[in-house]
């Protein structure tokens, strides 16, 4: 049955907006009539999606990671209660608050009442539901357990959005520091300095060599300041663009993944989506070869995608999945245990989610450890350069006083 968006006035005035189900526009409208309401406006949800679907485009609309996550799980609550699909989706959308939401679940419940699959349903909407969604989805409806197929993938979703929240919440705290300690360093050089050194200078008096350096550095701050920063957005702009090469980003991946410091950090975090995609999609059914490259399109380096790749290569040859990722040396020898274990005993996917947990726990650390050594050095190297500016100052102003005496 079609989902139809109303606007409508009830007996006292007010307008009234919302989404109801038809055979028609004219039965939308009759629906409407019966319940009190004037329609103002009555449209096809999926007919204006149609038609508007480069509009979406263009302003980037989509499902956020935490209305995705809380979509999952309130459907996979609702079917867990014996609701038919239909009413599942008829309670989704009198709790959707986003009209963009909105819509999308009217429009998946209208396809679905069409005798559409959920999974099928799904795909007409892959901006907000990836491949992986799609098939773990398609996969929890071919064995009957959509419900606890959903639930697991509510709690990867969920998982997964506390990592990425961790790791951001980490990184926050010195990234704000850098940002403000440059806009300090700047303002000192570019006004400050000029200002209070002038006065030394017009007084004829030799400056002291750091004053002078100091002066240099000001007067090329804001002399040519805004051409360093054309520069540097040039550079990065052109960096971005080489990215792109096929070559140059391989190489680069590469060398991050052995990168001081960073490459462990890089390594845990690509290690942890994939060790945690290939448990749940394992768990759900899906095989493993198709498991194996869903997997590997939730990694965000390209050296590890490839890696993952020639693993897949040798598990269809039939050599086993520890064998085939221990070939490789950015996995971590505990992956390669775990699975091994989970191979023998054919508990593979609880042997991969204790190893994602470990791996997202190993990540949370690196992290944590990461920023802990970030904040000090930061507030260390501000601590140096606002000691230099302020020297810079007060030198002209200790030679002054020792001359007077």
């Amino acid at each position: 049955m079609p989902a139809f968006r109303y606007e409508a006035v009830d007996a006292g005035g007010q307008t009234r907006k919302g989404v109801v189900n038809a055979d028609s526009p004219r039965a939308a409208r009759s629906d409407l009539r019966a319940q009190g309401l004037v329609p103002i406006q009555v449209d096809a949800i999926i007919a204006e999606a149609k038609a508007a679907g480069s509009r979406r485009l263009s302003f980037g609309d989509k499902l956020s990671t935490n209305e995705l996550a809380l979509f999952t799980r309130q459907l996979a609550s609702l079917l867990e209660a014996s609701l038919p699909l239909e009413q599942a989706f008829t309670a989704l959308l009198d709790q959707a608050e986003r009209p963009y939401v909105r819509d999308l679940v009217a429009a998946i419940r209208a396809e679905v009442m069409g005798g559409a699959s959920l999974s099928d349903a799904l795909s007409q909407h892959p901006r907000d539901f990836t491949d992986i969604y799609r098939a773990l989805v398609a996969s929890g409806e071919h064995i009957g357990q959509l419900s606890r197929v959903l639930s697991r993938l509510a709690d990867y979703i969920e998982r997964r959005n506390s990592l990425v929240q961790k790791v951001r919440l980490a990184f926050t705290y010195p990234a704000i520091v850098t940002v403000v300690a440059f806009a300090i360093v700047i303002f000192l050089l570019a006004y400050v300095v000029p200002q209070i050194v002038s006065v030394f200078a017009n007084t004829k008096q030799k400056l002291p060599m750091l004053t002078v350096i100091m002066l240099a550095i000001s007067d090329f701050v804001r002399g040519y300041g805004w051409i360093v920063a054309l520069l540097l957005a040039a550079a990065g702009f052109a960096w971005h663009t080489a990215l792109k090469n096929p070559a140059i980003r391989y190489r680069w991946h590469s060398w991050k993944l052995d990168a001081p410091m960073y490459g462990k950090f890089e390594r845990s975090l690509n290690t942890a989506r994939f060790a945690s995609t290939l448990a749940i999609t394992t768990g759900s059914g899906v095989p493993i070869l198709l498991a194996l490259q869903t997997s590997r399109d939730t990694l965000s380096n390209v050296a590890m995608k490839d890696q993952v790749e020639e693993a897949t290569t040798s598990v269809r040859e039939g050599v086993g999945l520890a064998r085939a990722l221990s070939a490789h040396k950015h996995f971590p020898p505990m992956l390669i245990h775990m699975i091994r274990a989970g191979e023998v005993t054919g508990e593979l996917p609880a042997m991969l989610e204790r190893a994602s947990n470990a791996q997202e726990q190993d990540l949370e650390r690196r992290a944590m450890t990461i920023a802990g050594l970030l904040e000090p050095a930061l507030i260390l190297v501000m601590g140096v350069v606002v000691l230099l500016i302020v020297l810079a100052v007060l030198m002209p102003i200790i030679e002054i006083n020792q001359l007077v005496r």
